[in-house]
């Protein structure tokens, strides 16, 4: 993976995001975890990552976060949180530039 284009991977882990979105809209009103697919920039990955709908709106709140399984960390992004069932982390660069441009919530995205 280390040879692998930043911007490669950033599209990879925005594609996941989408499909996030599409989970969270069906699940609404739903209390208790909720299974996500992990947003790393692993191609093929198809962990669940379970989180809580308010921890998913907290991290959908920075363009430039993602959530990941410990272990999936990428190399365009910082861990700027580690919690029991995930890691919340921040592109940067490029990635980060890219991760703005692609969120489903970005009016101008």
């Amino acid at each position: 993976m280390e040879h692998e284009q930043p911007e490669r991977l950033a599209r990879n882990e925005a594609t996941f995001r989408l499909i996030n979105e599409a989970i969270e809209i069906g699940r609404v009103t739903r209390d208790g975890l909720v299974a996500f697919v992990c947003e790393c920039s692993r191609l093929g990955c198809n962990e669940l990552v379970e989180l809580t709908l308010r921890e998913y709106e907290q991290i959908r709140a920075d363009a430039r976060a993602f959530f990941v399984l410990r272990g999936h960390e990428g190399p365009a992004e910082d861990v700027v949180d580690s919690r029991a069932r995930f890691l919340i982390v921040v592109k940067r660069g490029e990635a980060g530039a890219l991760a703005e441009r692609t969120d489903p919530r970005n009016p101008g995205g």
